[in-house]
């Protein structure tokens, strides 16, 4: 976990960025329609974590960039990353799907969950890195961006041990009405589900979607 220290140099942010690179460079063997993570990037000088998309054939898209950025013990990710100049809560579409991401912390602002309601978002994806301690808490931010948004919120996490603490494990697949239908774990590693698209398209029109701002 690169933010567990403060950085003391720029070896360990080459390290992560070289890992994820040999990784992208994998992900087509899974032959998939598509794939949505995040990674390390560099633009400009500066370090970002961003959310792509890969699409069948290997191309890959720049979905989003994090923008909230914890700075505590085990957590300093503003020490690490620079944030996007504003928010950048754009969605893309790959085949019959439009996506949309929230990084993590991303998805405490519900500002923009409900922005991507109004841009007809069917699936919110939600990678994160959270401790063993925190799930409930987590679960319960990606019931309420799912209601939020109308839309199905997929979030992975970290599992096993951490430094000073154990991740979370636990990835979910919450419907647009905030039911959770499927949780990930030890025991299930991998959860597998065919979702009605049709339902986050007729949640953009229910309660509390439609309510003006």
């Amino acid at each position: 976990w690169l933010a567990y220290e403060r950085p003391t140099g720029t070896d360990e942010w080459q390290a992560a960025v070289d890992a994820h690179t040999e990784w992208m460079s994998k992900l087509a063997s899974l032959e998939v329609e598509t794939i949505v993570g995040s990674k390390p990037t560099v633009e400009n000088g500066n370090r970002h974590n961003d959310a792509f998309i890969l699409d069948q054939g290997n191309t890959e898209r720049f979905l989003h960039r994090k923008y909230y950025l914890p700075d505590e013990p085990g957590f300093w990710e503003a020490s690490w990353y620079e944030r996007a100049d504003q928010p950048q809560f754009q969605s893309l579409s790959t085949g019959e799907l439009q996506v949309g991401a929230m990084i993590c912390s991303d998805i405490w602002f519900g500002e923009h969950a409900r922005a991507y309601a109004r841009q007809g978002v069917q699936l919110l994806v939600n990678p994160r890195a959270t401790e063993s301690g925190s799930l409930d808490k987590w679960l319960a931010g990606g019931r309420a961006a799912a209601v939020m948004s109308g839309a199905y919120c997929l979030s992975s996490n970290r599992s096993g041990p951490g430094k000073g603490f154990d991740w979370g494990g636990m990835g979910w697949i919450i419907d647009p009405n905030g039911n959770v239908l499927a949780q990930t774990s030890d025991e299930q590693p991998f959860v597998t589900l065919e979702i009605d698209l049709s339902l986050a398209n007729k949640a953009k029109s229910t309660y509390p979607r439609y309510v003006k701002e």
